[in-house]
């Protein structure tokens, strides 16, 4: 076999191996929804493989909706250390406008929120979407109500989950988030 062969399955060999390794993804991530207000889809395996994720089901009309401010600032702190949040708007407890744009308004404008934001869907029961079904059996527990919040680590695992009376900054959330990121 000469050079230039060995040289072209070596290649063939690399390009399959990290192929399949880009296809590889947590299960929990095997999943795709559409951005809030737009029509551009997000990949959760290639846009949050290997990064640490806070997924969180919000409303915009819920008592607990000035919550984005602290995520905002949650977000910015970390986003460079490897921290995502995904919104994912809900009219499960009858808190979410029926309007899109009204729903981002509040995300977008109100709150200045550059995390992202998913168009809205379901997060608990049997009509929650794929992501959530997943998310809550990892957690053991489902959504409670409006701003919950899990942990997913570098990996792909759920490390963590909060009520909706938890605050995003300086406590415990916070915290399992410096040391997931570590």
């Amino acid at each position: 076999m000469n050079n230039k062969t060995r040289i072209l399955i070596l290649a063939g060999l690399l390009m399959s191996s990290s192929t399949w390794a880009a296809e590889k993804c947590n299960s929990i991530l095997d999943f795709e929804a559409r951005k809030l207000r737009s029509s551009e889809q997000i990949n959760f395996c290639q846009q949050f493989k290997g990064k640490v994720l806070l997924a969180v089901n919000t409303a915009s009309e819920c008592g607990f909706t000035p919550q984005f401010e602290g995520l905002e600032a949650l977000y910015k702190k970390y986003k460079d250390q490897g921290l995502e949040i995904v919104g994912f708007p809900s009219d499960d407890f009858f808190q979410e406008h029926d309007d899109e744009k009204e729903t981002a308004d509040i995300c977008y404008l109100n709150y200045g929120v550059s995390f992202t934001m998913l168009s809205p869907s379901s997060v608990r029961g049997s009509d929650a979407n794929a992501f959530y079904k997943k998310l809550t059996t990892a957690a053991d527990h489902s959504v409670k109500w409006n701003f919950f919040k899990y942990l997913v680590d570098k990996n792909g695992n759920v490390v963590g989950s909060w009520n909706s009376k938890a605050k995003p900054l300086a406590g415990e959330i916070e915290q399992a988030i410096i040391n997931a990121l570590k």
